[in-house]
């Protein structure tokens, strides 16, 4: 027997969802296999933080501010990814496509590992991009074929909280890869975790798109998707606002190492600064989690971007002064850096929530353009913010202020207001 699932309250109830009764699955099984999914991303980046040094070190000695372009580029890849693994699931399933971009990512990262320059890497870790993109879009889509509005905000705030767990643990963990064994065996451990992940879903997780629910894949059929999507303002703005989002985590993504290491000269505590970053704001996502039925996305999107304009003008503004001493200013970093994570928890799965309201008939198609046009959006914002790094924390601190000022001005131009509670069509309520 299946474990109670999610009540409307948010907290566990006596309903079984569609999960558990198609496959083997708990509520709580499946949130694990969902947040593994989704941490593919996660661990593909923050594994690699700590090797950033010694990749400069080997592939980019004259310019190692380049290394962190191994971030991008993985990013880049997932992005272009997205806009096809979606419409891919809905007309061939759900766990085959995932199968498929597993192997995609065990090539990426077999290429990386044998690569000698950097273009090579970079070339490797797109591919291995593109493979992560299918467990990351289909994951969307699965939990949408089971839920909508309100509800998937929630159930994607508990895989989020979950999924929280692997930025605060990969970056020791690349550490003491690196250590052991040097820093090209962090890819055989992306392999891994693939594997796993993978053989987890295919003996635990019946497929969640039955046969007459799927759609032929075809240039026509996508044309007419895109264009479904591109047609409703509530999907084009909350895409526009989550490029921003993005782009924020992907800047600071990819300058954290450096501001640690170099600006404050931290560098062999940054898997555990890194860590206790992640812990803290990983409560974004369970707060998150308890008041967006009670809210609804708009207002929390709302409230959480306008923090962050403020937080940020104001460590602006102390960096700028140039008065801070050293410790003081590390502490500042942090604390700015825990309150951007924060912000992310408490908006990414909100706004595809939100983008996903009126596209519940295309689902997978749907979630690829929302995360692949906001993916590759956020990468085009990411990069120059992050290469602009000049040894202090002051141009990430305004490219971030920059990102959610605007994402706060398309956020008010969203019309409608939000769908109450509920799942989707095909999870039928039961007692």
């Amino acid at each position: 027997m299946a474990e109670p699932g999610l009540a409307g309250r948010g907290a566990p109830g006596k309903q079984p969802t569609e999960a558990a009764r198609a496959g083997r699955m708990s509520q709580t099984e499946f949130i694990a296999l969902m947040a593994m999914l989704f941490a593919t991303i996660a661990f593909s980046i923050d594994a690699m933080l700590p090797a950033m040094p010694e990749i400069a070190a080997s592939l980019s000695p004259e310019a190692p501010n380049r290394a962190q372009l191994v971030v991008t580029s993985f990013v880049l890849g997932m992005g272009l990814g997205t806009l096809f693994t979606g419409p891919l699931s809905d007309a061939f399933g759900r766990k085959p496509v995932i199968v498929a971009g597993a192997a995609l990512y065990i090539l990426g990262a077999a290429l990386a590992w044998a690569a000698q320059s950097l273009e090579l890497m970079l070339a490797a870790r797109l591919v291995q991009g593109l493979g992560a993109a299918a467990p990351r879009v289909v994951a969307v889509a699965i939990v949408r074929d089971l839920y909508e509005g309100r509800r998937m905000a929630q159930i994607m705030s508990f895989v989020m909280m979950v999924f929280a767990l692997v930025p605060a643990l990969a970056p020791a963990l690349g550490a003491a890869i690196i250590w052991a064994t040097g820093w090209r065996a962090i890819f055989a451990a992306f392999l891994l975790f693939a594997a796993v992940s993978v053989v987890w879903m295919s003996l635990r997780l019946d497929e969640p798109l039955a046969r007459e629910r799927r759609r032929p894949f075809g240039l026509a059929m996508y044309a007419r998707g895109l264009r479904e999507v591109f047609s409703h303002a509530t999907v084009v703005l909350p895409i526009g606002v989550l490029s921003l989002v993005f782009a924020m985590l992907f800047a600071l993504l990819s300058s954290i190492h450096s501001v640690i290491a170099e600006t404050f000269g931290r560098g062999a505590g940054f898997p555990l600064w890194f860590g206790l970053i992640a812990v803290l704001a990983a409560t974004g996502s369970i707060l998150n989690a308890r008041i967006v039925m009670r809210l609804g996305m708009r207002r929390v999107i709302r409230a959480a971007l306008l923090t962050q304009i403020l937080v940020s003008l104001a460590v602006a503004g102390l960096y700028a002064s140039g008065g801070l001493p050293p410790a003081l200013g590390f502490a500042l970093f942090i604390a700015w850096a825990v309150g951007v994570f924060f912000m992310i928890g408490l908006t990414t799965g909100n706004l595809n929530a939100l983008a996903l309201v009126p596209l519940g008939h295309i689902a997978g198609l749907a979630a690829s353009v929302v995360t692949g046009v906001s993916t590759v959006g956020a990468v085009l914002v990411a990069v120059p913010i992050g290469l602009a790094f000049d040894g202090t924390p002051l141009p990430l601190v305004l490219g971030v202020l920059a990102c959610a000022a605007l994402g706060a001005a398309l956020m008010a131009l969203v019309p409608g207001s939000d769908t109450g509670p509920g799942v989707a069509p095909g999870v039928a309520h039961r007692p």
